[in-house]
Order: structure tokens, then C-alpha cells, then sequence
């Protein structure tokens, strides 16, 4: 569930995105997990959707190992864009966290790797999967560029 105030617009990114609409601070908690507005799936409920309607809860959605449920952010929260090597929103599967202070009408970037490392390859991108960014990223490993703030 968002915690801050946002919109939603288009992207430079990619399509839409979520921008803030107020001043958020380095370290506010920008969005987490509630399980009552939060809809969570298993596996076997994907089988029953349209290929349609698959195809776009892959898009949207992601994977929490933890809870072994593929999680749909029920508001705009879902329009987060990925941005690998500078995000400004730090991500795990159950809270995103400023990295730094982000200004109104600014977008909301994380990496989705840091919360979902499975998303790339099940939406047909590879290329920007956790393990062929940790070969790019050498330098950074992946762990500590998705550690919390």
C-alpha cells in the first residue's frame, strides 16, 4: 500500500510511470505490504485467468519467496518503473524505501531485481535478469546495490 502521496504519468521510462506528488525525504517509507489490500496468488490461481488477462498479472505483479505468492499491488504502486543503476527508491518484497530525497513530479524508480529475481525472465527479458546484471555489475554485487537503507 502507497504511504505517499503519487500519480501516475507518463514515462520516460517506460509507458507509465508513478511520480511523487509531494517532497519525500531519504529514508520514508514510500509503499509496504498489506496482505488486506495487497491480493496475493498462488501459482495454480494464474491457470485459471485468460491468456490476456496472464499475460498483463505477469506484467504487474511479482514474486515474494517468502510467502511463495505472487503479489498484485491493488493501487498505482504497480506503475513503478525498473532503473538498474540509479534508482531512487530502494526495494524489498514487502517495503520500499527513498534512497534519497525525491521532489514532487519527480518519477519513482527501483530495480525490480532487488525484490524480484525471477520478473526478467518471466516476462521474456533475460538481459536484465539479476544474474546477467551481476556480470555487468562486477564492480557492485547485486546484494549490497539492493541493501536497505
Amino acid at each position: 500500500m502507497l504511504l505517499v502521496k503519487t500519480q501516475i504519468g507518463l514515462s520516460d521510462v517506460h509507458g507509465i510511470g508513478l511520480f511523487a506528488a509531494q517532497f519525500v525525504p531519504k529514508g520514508t517509507v514510500t509503499w509496504q505490504y498489506c496482505a488486506e489490500f495487497d491480493a496475493a496468488y498462488q501459482e495454480s490461481d494464474m491457470f485459471k485467468m485468460s491468456d490476456a488477462a496472464r499475460e498483463q498479472f505477469l506484467k504487474y505483479a511479482y514474486y515474494d519467496k517468502d510467502l511463495k505468492a505472487y503479489i498484485l499491488c491493488s493501487d498505482d504502486q504497480r506503475f513503478i518503473n525498473h532503473e538498474a543503476k540509479t534508482p531512487n527508491i530502494i526495494s524489498t518484497p514487502r517495503q520500499d524505501v527513498a534512497a534519497r530525497d525525491i521532489f514532487a513530479g519527480e518519477e519513482l524508480l527501483c530495480d525490480y531485481n532487488c525484490y524480484d529475481d525471477t520478473y526478467f525472465n518471466r516476462v521474456g527479458m533475460p538481459h536484465l535478469s539479476k544474474s546477467a546484471l551481476s556480470l555487468e555489475r562486477s564492480a557492485v554485487p547485486i546484494e549490497k546495490a539492493c541493501a536497505s537503507v
